[in-house]
């Protein structure tokens, strides 16, 4: 006895057939294409994908590993880079571990920032994979470097930036080179709810200048982002007033910026002391002795002037 197709049993038929259908019929599209088209095609679409995908990587995954990889072209650009605080030297500098891309955070961590702690690299290692920021718009208290004195409020100033940035994420732009090599940026904490690429987080150059650890950097050159200088000086004088950090008692009888200029006024003049010193101890040239000079008036005379003067 025959089997009856219910309508539930014929759909099914038709659903499968329909997979098949629409293959076949794309089989026959793809034939109808000629070889040489198909081979230039595919080769154009590996072209670009290859193309976009180097694109991508240089900018979004290619990890700059030190200042030397700062190309103009990125200071051109004034590219913003997120990275890692892996130390703090000075009050208004520290080292920069570049994490672009993804990948350095749970549930997709697969990439890691070295450390020293853990012996993965010693200090050297590490510098060399690091970028040295300096920290842009403002001046903190010199520390002592090279036989100089340290300035009051330097190791307060300097604490309190390893406790702000030390270990945790932050986000440069970078600017420009300054004359110690050191990469000059915009500097950025990570913000506390949002996403970097949704919301900026706060300026550190502001929150040192509001917690009264630095005063503004006013020289040729000073870069203060979108804040601007006025804002940085508004800053300023009202940690002034509320007297905070090294406005504690007052204002110090010498800013960052007297006190550099300062010791490079005694190093000129050192050299110039040293340069007097060393023309003043050379031998001076010898006086002719009278039979030198009269031998040197001989030479320029003739036959007939040396025997006249004999006579």
């Amino acid at each position: 006895m025959p089997s009856i197709l219910w309508p539930a049993d014929r759909n099914k038929r038709e659903s499968s057939q329909e997979p098949q259908g629409l293959l076949s019929q794309a089989q026959a599209r793809l034939n109808a294409i000629p070889a040489p088209v198909l081979a230039l095609t595919a080769f154009a679409l590996g072209s670009v994908t290859s193309i976009s995908g180097a694109l991508v990587y240089r900018r979004y995954f290619r990890r700059i590993p030190n200042g030397d990889w700062v190309t103009p072209d990125v200071l051109a650009k004034r590219r913003w880079v997120k990275g890692k605080v892996t130390s703090v030297g000075d009050s208004d500098n520290f080292r920069f571990y570049h994490m672009p891309g993804f990948g350095w955070r749970w549930p997709l961590k697969f990439r890691r920032v070295p450390s020293t702690t853990k012996g993965e690299l010693d200090s050297t290692q590490l510098k060399d994979q690091t970028l040295h920021i300096r920290i842009a718009g403002v001046d903190a208290p010199e520390a002592a470097h090279f036989g100089k004195p340290a300035q009051p409020y330097a190791e307060e100033a300097l604490s309190w930036l390893r406790e702000e940035i030390l270990g945790k994420t932050v986000y440069c732009q970078l600017l420009r080179r300054d004359q110690y090599g050191r990469t000059v940026s915009i500097v950025t904490l990570s913000p506390r709810l949002l996403p970097a690429s949704w919301a900026s987080g706060k300026s550190l150059s502001l929150e040192m200048l509001r917690a009264g650890w630095v005063t503004t950097y006013e020289q040729a050159g000073a870069e203060y982002g979108k804040w601007g200088k006025e804002e940085f000086l508004r800053v300023e004088n009202e940690a002034k007033a509320a007297r905070r950090g090294m406005w504690a008692n007052g204002i110090p009888a010498e800013s960052p910026s007297e006190y550099k200029r300062r010791y490079a006024q005694l190093e000129n003049s050192e050299s110039v002391k040293v340069v007097d010193k060393r023309s003043s101890t050379e031998p001076s040239s010898k006086k002719p002795t009278a039979t030198a000079t009269a031998a040197a008036a001989s030479k320029g005379k003739g036959w007939l002037g040396r025997l006249f003067s004999r006579s």
